[in-house]
């Protein structure tokens, strides 16, 4: 029975985050690009917004651009969600067969662990590889195109840890742990609170129908960037650039620094909108994707 839970789970998981791969990566790479957005003399937007940003890259690089790292990111989603539903799901069991029952802080410590989790088995090198992809521009000062670094996610994989070492795959991964991580705690608890609140007024073994698991699984995703937007900022700042030879909290205390020096406390939150933007209906789609292939597993 738990070999088949599992399976499941592993299934679901990888479905529905190949899914949201799918729908929502161009709102990923417009917030990456916000994020790495600095002020300087040829520059005088200190944040140049969404709808610009989106202009900006389709303008000068095309349609394609958008989808930068997307190799990168379904050759990595479906591990992801994997191991978060998974882990979620196990870290949960282990609460109930400790406790006898399972309490909301219990499912708060689970997303968090199941976070943590994804974050340093699939999220991290993901990431690298795919915000290196996506901050490359096609252009030079607007006029010549430029001869990309990276072409795809394998070639980046392998150029990056050929010059800087495979390290360098987890690079900032103390920060994706604590984004994934609160992240999940805030999406799993408020997920499973307000489906809770939703199935007491369905009839008995009645599931929730799919428009209802969207609407939660939007609520519940929507939540978790307003609360760790300047991680996030950071981290990407972190894993676009190499080390030169410094520590991870001395590259994290010089990045916040310099942020809040020469662009302000609101750079901190630069990419929120887009961020919010692709979540929020991301975990929608995740949360209802994986509802249906579960049911149909079991089924």
């Amino acid at each position: 029975m738990k070999n088949t839970l599992a399976t499941t789970n592993l299934l679901a998981g990888g479905g529905a985050g190949i899914m949201e791969a799918c729908i929502c990566h161009p709102l990923d790479t417009i917030k990456v690009r916000m994020q790495l957005h600095r002020k300087n003399k040829s520059t005088s937007l200190s944040n140049p917004g969404f709808a610009r940003t989106a202009s900006q890259i389709l303008r000068t690089e095309g349609l394609p651009a958008l989808y930068k790292g997307f190799d990168a990111v379904v050759t990595g989603m479906g591990p992801k969600m994997a191991v978060r539903f998974t882990s979620f799901e196990a870290y949960k069991s282990a609460f109930a067969s400790v406790k006898g029952d399972i309490t909301g802080p219990d499912i708060l410590c689970a997303g968090l662990a199941a976070g943590v989790t994804e974050a340093v088995c699939v999220v991290n090198p993901m990431e690298v590889i795919k915000i290196r992809l996506q901050g490359q521009k096609m252009v030079v000062a607007g006029v010549a195109p430029a001869v990309p670094e990276f072409r795809n996610a394998f070639q980046a994989a392998r150029t990056i840890v050929w010059h800087e070492g495979v390290a360098v795959l987890y690079q900032g991964v103390t920060l994706t742990a604590l984004r994934q991580g609160t992240n999940q705690a805030v999406n799993f608890s408020v997920y499973t609170a307000l489906k809770d609140a939703a199935s007491k007024h369905r009839s008995r073994g009645k599931d929730l129908a799919s428009y209802e698991t969207a609407a939660i699984g939007l609520v519940s995703g929507a939540l978790g960037p307003l609360c760790n937007a300047p991680i996030d900022t950071i981290k990407t700042r972190m894993q676009s650039r190499k080390s030169f030879g410094q520590s991870g909290l001395q590259r994290v205390l010089v990045i916040a620094k310099t942020i809040l020096a020469e662009e302000g406390v609101r750079a901190f939150y630069k990419g929120l909108t887009p961020r919010i933007i692709r979540v929020a209906p991301g975990q929608a789609v995740t949360f209802t994707a994986y509802e249906f292939f579960k049911r149909y597993i079991q089924g």
